[in-house]
């Protein structure tokens, strides 16, 4: 939806990432793409995703939702919902496969159950409880159910390896005892510097917990299930991997600990959180890398921080790998770049432009480092493209953010700029009120 091609199916303009269900073609479009599925790969399942789609009732879908709850219908999202998706699910029926779906929507939406086809399987997500209280609206509907814990990457600098280990031996537990179909390891966004690479002793490990939980080794039980926040409470408090720590044991001493450091002490001291790594996120998604020193530098520059930093340089005398490494120093430099900044912010704030940039210079050799890391992991690994493009973008801003303070550093605007002003991406001189800032509607 974000080709030029793909753009008129978008739901709302330029925003999200949900079709529009009731776009005619585009319900020729997902009817190809089964067929190419179905044709290309021999799996009798066939996962036609529909996780998260927020955007349920907006955009031309509105004038639908509003008609089917004037015809009577309680919940016209529902509907919406089901009628895009029901037929989907029959389709790959007929064309002789098992469809599946996620199962978060349902819960918003449970009368969108009434659509699918009896046949499909639905993979229920929980990543930070178990899921054997949510999976009894589909058993008892009767569905199949498969449960889909996941490696925890996309909030960490690495991974969380203890609240990974514990989210997997829940759904395992749960789903030995419950005679579900099954247990789905699920892992994301191993763009933003993840490398897969690096994670496949921790899917090694999930695959024995599952076996262990088959043959009732496995004892873990899952606590009651609180309110989201109090059960990410639970998991911030994870401390230990032993499972996971072992499948880097059978590699190396050196592998194990390498893991410990990244996938336990680092995040100890960084934090834990159910949303994306701000530290991956803003030094590199958002296109202006000053965001991580303007949102994080208190955690950053604090003792913890300094820790932190400290256990980089220790993690780098154990990685075993180019993979590994990579990693760490994505990790490494993250950290240094918000030292380097608040070196050059003091400068700056002392009217002293050229000391400054002189501090502020070390962030090219930041991101040429980084884009040196995200082009071999993506030779070696599988690796986003995309990262290596965003080193360039980060360090070309850098650029400019150098030039603007040689030019303004020294007050000749009459007035000098925050420096948290003068590094973003939407400066613009003489406005001193950053009326892109203050106005609602400014990022719109």
């Amino acid at each position: 939806m974000y080709s030029e091609e793909g753009a008129i199916f978008a739901c709302e303009r330029f925003t999200g990432l949900q079709a529009d269900p009731t776009h005619p073609q585009f319900l020729v479009l997902c009817n190809r793409l089964i067929d190419d599925v179905v044709n290309i790969f021999s799996s009798n399942l066939i996962h036609i995703g529909g996780d998260e789609t927020q955007q349920l009732g907006k955009g031309n879908s509105a004038v639908w939702v509003k008609q089917f709850e004037e015809e009577g219908c309680s919940d016209g999202k529902a509907k919406l919902y089901g009628q895009h998706f029901g037929p989907l699910a029959k389709r790959v029926s007929e064309l002789g496969r098992t469809p599946a779906v996620w199962g978060d929507m349902f819960f918003e939406h449970p009368e969108a159950l009434d659509y699918l086809p009896k046949s499909t399987v639905i993979f229920d997500w929980q990543y930070f409880k178990s899921p054997e209280h949510t999976s009894k609206m589909f058993l008892e509907r009767g569905y199949r159910t498969v449960f889909a814990p996941a490696i925890q990457t996309y909030n960490a600098v690495w991974c969380h390896l203890p609240q990974s280990e514990r989210n997997v031996a829940e759904h395992a537990e749960a789903a030995e005892r419950l005679q579900t179909e099954g247990v789905c390891i699920t892992t994301w966004e191993m763009g933003l510097m993840g490398n897969f690479n690096t994670i496949l002793p921790a899917i090694e490990a999930s695959g024995k917990i599952l076996c262990d939980a088959i043959i009732g080794q496995d004892q873990a039980k899952p606590l009651e299930s609180g309110t989201r926040d109090e059960d990410i409470a639970i998991y911030r408090d994870t401390q230990s991997a032993p499972r996971f720590l072992a499948a880097y044991l059978s590699h190396s001493e050196a592998c194990e600990e390498w893991a410990r450091i990244m996938g336990i002490e680092l995040n100890h001291l960084l934090g834990f959180s159910g949303i994306r790594s701000s530290i991956k996120c803003r030094l590199l998604l958002y296109s202006n890398p000053f965001l991580l020193y303007l949102r994080d530098r208190d955690l950053i520059l604090s003792e913890s921080g300094i820790k932190a930093a400290d256990l980089c340089e220790q993690s780098m005398v154990f990685t075993t790998s180019p993979d590994q490494r990579g990693v760490t120093q994505f990790a490494k430099k993250s950290l240094e770049f918000v030292r380097v900044v608040e070196k050059s912010h003091k400068f700056y704030a002392q009217r002293k432009p050229g000391e400054a940039i002189t501090a502020l210079s070390p962030c090219r050799q930041i991101f040429e480092d980084l884009e040196r890391v995200a082009n071999a992991t993506y030779l070696n690994s599988g690796g986003s493209l995309a990262d290596v493009y965003r080193c360039q973008a980060a360090k070309k801003h850098v650029e400019e953010v150098i030039h603007r303070i040689k030019i303004y550093g020294d007050g000749s605007l009459g007035y000098l700029p925050s420096f948290e002003s003068i590094t973003h991406p939407k400066f613009t001189p003489h406005d001193q009120a950053n009326w892109w800032l203050i106005n609602k509607w400014a990022n719109e």
